[in-house]
């Protein structure tokens, strides 16, 4: 009965898809062994279960309910996956053999894949989704030559599917006043239209530890930061620096004499004394630390740092590295800066010449006879670039109706900005719309127009809008030529831009945005920082561009025998030989178990709790974004494991997790992700490696699903790519998802199949799963309603 009621909870299915590449050989092995057809491996191993009267997991797998693969894919799909991640039959039932399940799976799936060929169903991405806030930025920044941190000005998004473009549909009236807000700001910066002073601070993180130098800033500095500020017009401005204080009001470590240099774009404009006052006197050291000077408009660098004081006669090679930005446990041995402070500009003397106003007049007036043709002109390029697609007459009625009545009043250029509004407040710019041709039929596939394709692959590689030759290409018709539509894909993965594919969909995928609010027990490891945080999301994302931009097979990203270090994480990872702040790449020898994800600190960071680690959090991130199993949702009200025996003695973290183990309602989902998470628990919850758990020796031993052993994080890597197909159709999966805005459906799964079957002729290069992406049915076509 226990094992009956295990089968039934294990077999919640995980997910709709099933996205597996089978190879050729095993299909072959099919043909040789009939004794193996799909039917007779059913009837035996899956109807004690899934049959008409017990129907375990609403699921019968009787012929006559079931039907074949191609009549019922759905279905079909979900025992595909489940077979292939060998998740059935449950572990302690009876087993097929290995070479039973590669060639079930694979005349399904050859069955499967036939019918998709026959009748393709692409799915429906959303007919509007709105901008995210990162894209909204980027296409900002492409459009205006503008880089503006909108996070001050828009919502952050909710995420789906592990992603925050998928549920962007609506526009309420409150979010569509912040894009109003937006549009005026941007507007007015773009064209240098400020003239009234404003102010911002920027804080710097208050737990960023500055003893060091920081990356960025110049040699021989200490701490402070550094931050890109647009100066609207040309005029003085002016900066103040403030030191940080502790809750008396004190500044911190202020007990000898420093220097404090301000810097605009790498140029000493400011050196300040910071010193004690006399009579103690915190209140006003840093009242003076402001300079006002001439700026040219646009963007600059603004940068403060300390003065580095020599260590030649400090034995810094013996002392243990020790974090310095909490008053009561590490009082700072040296003052640290708290903020920087800019307000102007005063006495502004134009717009000056910027990247901005150099992108939006593409001509420029000289009578007034002059002034609506260029206007025309000037909108007509900015409509066709933030809508994506040619300008019609109607197009510009409104914008242009808007430049006329406030050109009479106000001016030439305060026409552009009051059109340029209107141009950004518009659903044509803030949503991505595909509408469906008047003549489809209901649920009729159909290809989708060759500008809505340039949008989908910008969106997709670079997060933003797409450039003039991607429009071109487009409205001329000959984007979805086979040929051009490859070679504008590897152009667009050739440009800076598609680092959106690190610092978006990676940050998502890897949950290294989680970083930002992962706080780590102050009392069990006072030496995290913020400093440190950077370090750890770097260190990954430099992998990630590492496979992208040079093209390597994107199991490097769990293969790899390299990291990229700087000396705060490496004295954190305990490797010798490393200085400084710059990252640069370390080759990793068997004695230093960080090769690829599963031994970024950021990774282990974000899967664990404050004070301990979570192998139950980190096997759900294995199933979930490395297998493409995630485990369904716990059952309500769970009770809290106890944290000790009956003697009152601390449980090991697998000691813990035996309670749930030991629980029908939870071991059919903890026997599969727990020991996943048990090979990573020589890492502690910030990622140190460590060899005792509670003053017990680490047990780091586990299995897959399959019966495969594996102890360690590197047994555990290696069992995972001894059936690489996993882990490139999981990546696939992502991708795919990211592309579409939607998630993946049982009718999806045929095209994963193929991207990954023709990436693996390529040794699965990422270029190869992108391009395949791009060429995929659901990535072309779209469904009607």
């Amino acid at each position: 009965m226990v094992r009956l009621e295990q089968a039934s909870k294990f077999l919640v299915l995980a997910g709709a898809s099933g996205a597996l590449w089978w190879p050729a050989a095993s299909r072959r092995a099919v043909a040789a062994t009939p004794d193996m057809a799909p039917r007779a491996v059913i009837n035996r191993y899956c109807l004690g279960c899934h049959n008409d009267r017990l129907r375990t997991a609403g699921i019968t797998l009787s012929a006559a309910a079931a039907g074949t693969p191609g009549q019922n894919p759905a279905l079909w799909e979900k025992v595909v996956r489940k077979l292939s991640h060998r998740l059935m039959p449950p572990a302690g039932l009876p087993r097929p053999e290995e070479s039973t399940y590669t060639a079930v799976v694979s005349r399904l799936v050859e069955e499967l894949d036939r019918a998709a060929e026959t009748r393709p169903y692409p799915g429906r991405t959303p007919a509007f989704r709105r901008l995210t806030r990162t894209e909204y930025r980027n296409a900002i920044r492409d459009l205006l030559a503008l880089d503006v941190d909108v996070s001050a000005l828009l919502p952050s998004d909710e995420s789906s599917y592990g992603f925050d473009n998928i549920t962007v549909g609506d526009l309420s009236a409150t979010l569509l006043e912040k894009y109003l807000t937006a549009a005026q700001r941007i507007s007015r910066m773009a064209l240098g239209a400020v003239r009234a002073p404003a102010s911002e601070t920027v804080l710097v993180p208050p737990e960023l530890t500055q003893e060091y130098h920081r990356e960025g800033l110049p040699f021989g500095t200490r701490g402070g930061a550094r931050v890109t500020y647009h100066f609207p017009a040309d005029g003085s401005y002016e900066i103040h620096l403030r030191l940080t204080r502790d809750r008396d009001e004190r500044v911190e470590g202020l007990t000898d004499v420093h220097y404090l240099d301000l810097l605009l774009d790498g140029v000493q404009v400011g050196r300040f004394k910071v010193a004690p006052l006399r009579g103690g006197d915190h209140q006003h050291v840093d009242k003076d630390f402001k300079v006002r000077i001439a700026v040219s408009a646009g963007s600059h660098e603004v940068a403060a740092a300390f003065v580095k004081k020599t260590s030649a006669l400090v034995e810094t090679e013996r002392q243990p590295y020790v974090a310095r930005f909490n008053a009561d446990r590490h009082p700072r041995a040296q003052p640290a800066l708290y903020s920087i402070y800019i307000a102007g500009p005063y006495d502004a003397s134009g717009a000056g010449d910027t990247p901005s106003r150099r992108r939006i007049f593409v001509c420029y007036p000289r009578a007034s006879s002059e002034e609506e043709p260029c206007a025309e002109k000037i909108l007509s390029t900015l409509v066709r670039r933030a809508w994506r697609r040619p300008v019609t007459g109607a197009d510009l009625e409104a914008p242009l109706r808007l430049f006329r009545e406030t050109r009479a009043a106000e001016g030439f250029e305060k026409g552009i900005e009051i059109a340029l509004r209107a141009v950004l407040v518009s659903p044509q710019f803030l949503f991505r719309i595909e509408r469906d041709p008047a003549e489809v039929r209901p649920k009729e596939a159909y290809r989708i127009s060759d500008l809505e394709l340039a949008s989908r692959l910008s969106f997709f590689l670079w997060s933003s809008i797409p450039d003039d030759e991607l429009l071109d290409l487009a409205a001329a018709g000959k984007l979805s030529d086979p040929a051009v539509l490859e070679q504008q894909t590897r152009r667009m993965l050739a440009d800076p831009r598609s680092h959106a594919l690190v610092n978006n969909f990676a940050a998502q995928w890897l949950q290294l945005r989680n970083l930002e609010s992962a706080h780590p027990d102050p009392r069990l490891f006072p030496d995290f920082d913020h400093n440190l945080r950077e370090s750890m999301r770097r260190e990954t994302e430099l992998l990630v561009e590492t496979v992208l931009r040079e093209d390597r097979s994107v199991l490097e990203l769990l293969r790899a025998r390299y990291t990229f270090l700087d000396e705060r994480l490496a004295r954190h990872y305990g490797v010798s030989y490393v200085y400084g702040s710059r990252f640069r790449k370390v080759e990793l020898g068997p004695e230093l178990p960080r090769g690829g994800l599963l031994g970024h600190a950021s990774i282990l960071t974000v899967t664990s709790y404050a004070n301990r680690t979570s192998p139950v959090l980190r096997g759900k991130w294995i199933l979930a974004n490395l297998l493409g199993t995630p485990p369904s949702p716990p059952p309500p009200e769970l009770p809290p494991l106890k944290a000790t025996d009956r003697n009152g003695r601390v449980l090991t973290g697998r000691e813990r997790l035996a309670q749930h183990r030991a629980s029908p309602a939870c071991a059919s989902c903890h026997n599969v992700m727990d020991p996943l998470g048990f090979a990573l628990e020589n890492y502690d919850a910030v990622g140190r490696w460590r060899s005792l758990d509670e003053g017990k020796p680490v047990d780091a031993t586990g299995a897959l699903a399959d019966g495969t052993a594996f102890r360690g994080p590197g047994e555990l890597r290696e069992a995972l790519l001894r059936r690489p197909e996993l882990v490139v159709s999981t990546i696939t999966e992502k991708l795919l998802i990211y592309a579409l805005g939607r998630g993946l459906e049982y009718y999806d799964a045929p095209a994963v199949r193929r991207v990954v079957r023709e990436a693996a002729r390529d040794d699965f290069r990422i270029s190869s799963v992108i391009v395949g992406i791009v060429r995929s049915t659901p990535f072309q076509m779209r469904s009607s309603p």
